[in-house]
């Protein structure tokens, strides 16, 4: 076994365990609340997408090294439900009754925003007491884009679905009011903007839970519900049923869905645990990920991956290849550098992905732009605001998959967070920071010395030395994958093996819609 499929070997067994503590957040309480009869959030959502289909979860560490449990009290992610292909957001009740802190806000508002970019309807299974109170000042004012967004969502004809199974309380009493079609189960749900003790404390009026929000009362009294359910099942068979009336219909090509067939990769997924080094300075050939990550050759594919420009620009490989039948155009580092001639290269290839309306997927392992004087001179800033130019105003959707280390600008040419990729993911081995630990630490040092020169102080090189030491590591760590996903910058990190697996579900989501190019990018200085 090699060293690098050992070291990977090992951070995907600390990524199960991290993952585990997302699913059992709910410690004690889940058992508490299997004895009362009801269904945790992730068995709600497997008896409610299409039997033997993947459920593909997004950011299940949200929230890692915050205060918060990971996970962030909700469960989101995308699933084929009655053949439509939905953005699911499950409240889990057993994390402090499925209340909302700030990393529950921000990881719904990421869900948002990925059904409204590729036209998913949303199914929200909710239970929740709603705003978790000690936080209230970083929720209250953000939170009100959750209800803004389900709106919105209706006003474009993309179905919202509510299933409530127990409390869905004050702003959450929302969540089923602003959604198309709303299911409450009998004798569980219960929807109201104050609960009986703030009715009795605002008015005087005696009341109780059924009689101020229960499903019967708003299925027959308020209409606020449109089905009933008897039990938890029955309330995930009716979703299913009204998911399944929709006439949902595929606005981008379907053709790759309908039937097409393509080749499995030629080279083995499963040697992608040897393929990044464990040192990260190390460089590796990003075809060798390439071939085992898209189609393979064979009847209407040829060739696995056409480059382009393959002689000119060499630390960055670009080109053409087909992923589960679906065209995209692939661009990756083959060098941790990115100099003028990539950027160039970069840039061209990106006008002719939107020329031809093709996805585009950015693979990750860069330190960033080339700095020095002859790099200055020749236009290395220029060049690299040519790609970012490319990227910035590209509109074909984006998949971003940050394999190795993604620093500096590096991040921003190759489609990072900032620069709004469809979907972005990250393997264990990944990097992100301004720069290099080390590199970083080495710049303070510099500054620090010349700053003493300047004021006619002796440099104490040894002292500094522990200070150099304390930021290195505190960069190393903040750099780290489960640092970025805690704070909601990737999608989920997840294991190379299956990076084919879900960059084919990102493509059958895109193609929810069509796939249309820029007709026009920023100035481009030459």
């Amino acid at each position: 076994m090699s060293d690098n499929r050992t070291a990977m070997l090992e951070k995907l067994a600390d990524l199960a365990t991290e993952q585990e503590k997302a699913v059992n957040a709910g410690g004690k309480y889940i058992a508490r609340h299997k004895e009362r009869g009801k269904l945790t959030a992730r068995e709600r959502i497997e008896l409610l997408v299409d039997e033997g289909s993947a459920f593909l979860e997004l950011m299940p560490l949200a929230g890692w090294g915050s205060d918060f449990p990971v996970g962030a009290s909700i469960v989101t992610g995308i699933g084929v439900v009655e053949g439509v292909e939905c953005m699911i957001v499950a409240n889990d009740p057993t994390v402090k009754g499925g209340a909302l802190n700030p990393w529950s806000v921000k990881k719904s508002f990421r869900a948002a925003e990925i059904a409204e970019r590729n036209g998913l309807p949303t199914v929200n299974l909710t239970e929740s007491g709603g705003a978790d109170l000690p936080t209230q000042k970083e929720i209250f004012i953000p939170g009100g884009r959750g209800f803004r967004d389900l709106t919105r969502s209706s006003a474009r004809k993309v179905p919202t679905v509510s299933v409530v199974f127990g409390n869905s309380t004050a702003g959450g009493a929302y969540v089923p009011g602003m959604s198309d079609y709303v299911i409450m189960v009998k004798e569980r749900a219960k929807v109201f903007l104050a609960g009986p003790p703030l009715v009795k404390m605002a008015t005087g009026e005696e009341t109780d839970d059924e009689s101020l929000g229960g499903a019967e009362m708003h299925s027959r009294i308020s209409g606020s519900s449109d089905f009933l359910a008897v039990d938890e099942h029955d309330a995930i068979r009716l979703a299913r049923r009204v998911v399944a009336r929709l006439n949902w219909r595929k606005e981008g090509d379907t053709s790759v869905a309908s039937g097409s067939s393509y080749a499995e990769p030629d080279l083995d997924p499963e040697d992608l645990l040897d393929l990044i080094p464990t040192d990260l300075k190390e460089p590796f050939d990003p075809r060798e990920a390439i071939l085992r990550i898209v189609d393979g050759s064979g009847p209407g594919n040829e060739v696995a991956f056409d480059e382009f420009k393959p002689l000119y620009g060499t630390a960055l490989c670009v080109g053409w290849a087909r992923l589960h039948g679906n065209p995209i155009g692939i661009l990756a580092n083959a060098r941790g550098v990115l100099m003028s001639e990539e950027a160039q290269k970069a840039a061209q290839f990106i006008q002719l992905a939107n020329q031809k309306d093709t996805p585009l997927l950015f693979l990750h392992n860069t330190t960033g732009y080339m700095v020095g004087k002859e790099y200055e001179q020749g236009g290395i800033i220029k060049h690299g605001a040519q790609m970012i130019n490319a990227v910035s105003n590209s509109q074909v959707p984006h998949l971003t998959v940050i394999m190795g280390a993604s620093y500096g600008a590096g991040n921003y040419g190759m489609n990072g967070r900032a620069y709004d990729p469809r979907f972005l993911f990250t393997w264990p081995s990944a990097k992100s920071s301004v720069m290099g630990p080390a590199q970083l630490a080495g710049v303070l040092e510099i500054v620090a010395r010349e700053s003493a020169e300047k004021k006619g102080q002796v440099f104490d090189a040894e002292g500094f030395k522990a200070i150099k030491e304390m930021v290195e590591t505190q960069i190393e760590e903040q750099s780290l994958p489960y640092v970025l996903s805690g704070m909601v910058y990737d999608d989920g990190v997840i294991d190379p093996r299956d990076t084919r697996t879900v960059l084919g579900i990102c493509l059958s989501v895109i193609n929810n819609q069509r796939i249309e190019g820029a007709m026009n990018f920023g100035v481009f200085r030459l």
